[in-house]
Formats: structure tokens, C-alpha cells, sequence
């Protein structure tokens, strides 16, 4: 028998959540937010055109980027550095970041914030 800090949580059950539940609005990309399915993390699996990204903004935890299909410009603080299919890019927290697809295609990545919701700082506000 397991102890109790080991026991599984009652109130999470195992689920898929569908796609269509987690569409922001009518576009492509999907939003996860880990605190209302029982997750530590949080994601965007971004699915945008050449030349689209978020504004720059900053987060109080680790962002990690994985790059499934496209290529992403990404600016990290001061630096700026092009990341193509498997790459992996680290933003520190509370830096300044912000991506542009900067590709011909579609850019396909998946935005993991080490958070179980997302807190975001845009610099324009």
C-alpha cells in the first residue's frame, strides 16, 4: 500500500483532452493551462504563418521551445538565434522573449512554461 503522499490524486482522472477544448478562438494554436487538468506545466503548441509571433514579454518561471516543423527567430534578452525542426531553445525566467516564424512554411512548436498557470508580462502594457 502506498504511502500517503504517494496515493494518486482523487480529483484528476486520466483524460484526452480534445484539441477543440484547448483552440484559442478560431485559429490553429492550442493553449494548455496545467492547474485545470491536474499538471505541474503549462504549453502552447503554436501553429502559425511566416512572419506571425507573440509580442515581446517575459514570464516569472523557464519557457522551453521545441521547434516540430518551420523555423522560429527567437529573441532571448539581447541575443537572437534562429531555431529550425528538433532544436530546443531555454528562455530564463523574467527575460525578455519574443518569436517571429520567420520561415516559408507553417511553423509548428511547442512552448512548455514550468508553471501550472501561464503568467505573462507583455513589454507594450
Amino acid at each position: 500500500m502506498p504511502a500517503d503522499d504517494e496515493a494518486p490524486n482523487p480529483a484528476v482522472s486520466p483524460a484526452v483532452i480534445p484539441a477543440e477544448a484547448l483552440r484559442l478562438g478560431r485559429g490553429r494554436t492550442l493553449r494548455f493551462e496545467g492547474v485545470h487538468h491536474g499538471s505541474g506545466v503549462s504549453f502552447f503548441l503554436v501553429d502559425n504563418d511566416p512572419g506571425q509571433g507573440p509580442t515581446l514579454h517575459r514570464h516569472p518561471y523557464t519557457e522551453t521551445w521545441v521547434v516540430l516543423e518551420g523555423e522560429a527567430t527567437i529573441r532571448i534578452g539581447d541575443h537572437e538565434v534562429v531555431a529550425r525542426v528538433g532544436d530546443t531553445a531555454v528562455v530564463p525566467p523574467d527575460t525578455w522573449h519574443r518569436f517571429t516564424n520567420t520561415g516559408h512554411g507553417v511553423l509548428r512548436m511547442v512552448c512548455i512554461h514550468a508553471s501550472p498557470v501561464m503568467i505573462q508580462e507583455n513589454a507594450e502594457a
